[in-house]
C-alpha cells in the first residue's frame, strides 16, 4: 500500500490526467476525421434515397454520390464559393437545403434556370412557351416507400435536349400536380421537379431553390438494394434484396 501514491503519481504525468487517452485518440484520429468531413463538406458525399419522387432515374434506396463542386469549389463547412464553376442547367439532377426546412436534404431535377418561363400543362412542360416532348413508353407498376403499389404510365422526355425517364399516375385524383401556372424563374434560383410527376413535392408545391442551398449534382449509383423485399424467402433483414445491376448505374 506504501508504493500506492507513487503509481498514482507515474501515471498523472504520464496521462496528464485520467482522461489523457482521449487526447491521444484524438491526435491520433482526429486529422483522419476532420478530413473526411472535410471532403464530404467540398469534394463529394453519399446520399440515400428514401422517398420515391424520382422514380425510375432513382429508386428508393438507392445509394448515390453527390458531386460538392460540380457548380463551384466551396470553403469547406461553409457555403462561400472559392472557385466559381458554372451554373445549374436543366437536366441536372441536384441535391438541395429544402427551402422551407434547410435541415431536410431533397434531390430533384433541374427543369428550369433564372429567367426561365415554366408552366405546366396536363402533365406536359413548357419552358419559353415550347412544349418538352415525351413519348409514352410502357405501364409499370410503382412501389412507394410503404411498399404500397400503384399503376403509372412511364415516358422518355425530351427535357431541351436532356433524355430521361418520367412518370405520371394513372390513379383517379392522383393528377394534382398535372397543371402549373406561367412563373419567370429569379435570379440565382432554379425551378425543380422528380421525375414521378404525379408523386413528387417539388418547386410546384413550395417554390424555387435559391442556389445557396444547392449541395452538388448526383452522378451515379454506388449501392442499391430494395428493403420492400425483406420480407420474401430470399430477402434479407432490413435490406431485402441487393439490385447489383444498379450498382455504378450512371444519372442521366
Amino acid at each position: 500500500m506504501a508504493n500506492e501514491p507513487d503509481d498514482i503519481l507515474d501515471y498523472a504525468e504520464e496521462g496528464g490526467s485520467s482522461f489523457g487517452w482521449i487526447w491521444e485518440l484524438f491526435k491520433t484520429w482526429g486529422p483522419a476525421v476532420l478530413a473526411v468531413f472535410a471532403i464530404r463538406s467540398a469534394i463529394a458525399e453519399p446520399f440515400r434515397i428514401p422517398s420515391g419522387s424520382m422514380v425510375p432515374t432513382l429508386e428508393i434506396g438507392d445509394h448515390i454520390l453527390v458531386s460538392k463542386f460540380s457548380y463551384g469549389l466551396k470553403v469547406p463547412f461553409t457555403k462561400f464559393v472559392l472557385v466559381p464553376l458554372g451554373e445549374p442547367t436543366p437536366g441536372d439532377i441536384i441535391v438541395f437545403e429544402w427551402p422551407p426546412n434547410p435541415e431536410l436534404d431533397y434531390i430533384k431535377r433541374v427543369v428550369g434556370v433564372p429567367g426561365d418561363e415554366v408552366e405546366v400543362i396536363d402533365n406536359v412542360v413548357y419552358v419559353n412557351g415550347v412544349a418538352q416532348e415525351k413519348e409514352f413508353v410502357e405501364q409499370l407498376v410503382f412501389k412507394d416507400d410503404s411498399c404500397r403499389e400503384e399503376k403509372v404510365k412511364a415516358y422518355r422526355e425530351d427535357l431541351q435536349g436532356v433524355e430521361h425517364w418520367v412518370l405520371t399516375s394513372t390513379a383517379y385524383g392522383r393528377q394534382s400536380l398535372a397543371n402549373f401556372p406561367k412563373t419567370i424563374i429569379p435570379e440565382d434560383h432554379v425551378f425543380v421537379m422528380g421525375d414521378n410527376r404525379d408523386n413528387s413535392a417539388d418547386s410546384r408545391v413550395w417554390g424555387t431553390v435559391p442556389n445557396e442551398n444547392i449541395k452538388g449534382r448526383a452522378h451515379f449509383v454506388w449501392l442499391s438494394y430494395d428493403a420492400c423485399m425483406a420480407n420474401e424467402p430470399n430477402g434479407m433483414p432490413l435490406f431485402g434484396e441487393f439490385r447489383m445491376e444498379r450498382i455504378g448505374h450512371s444519372l442521366e
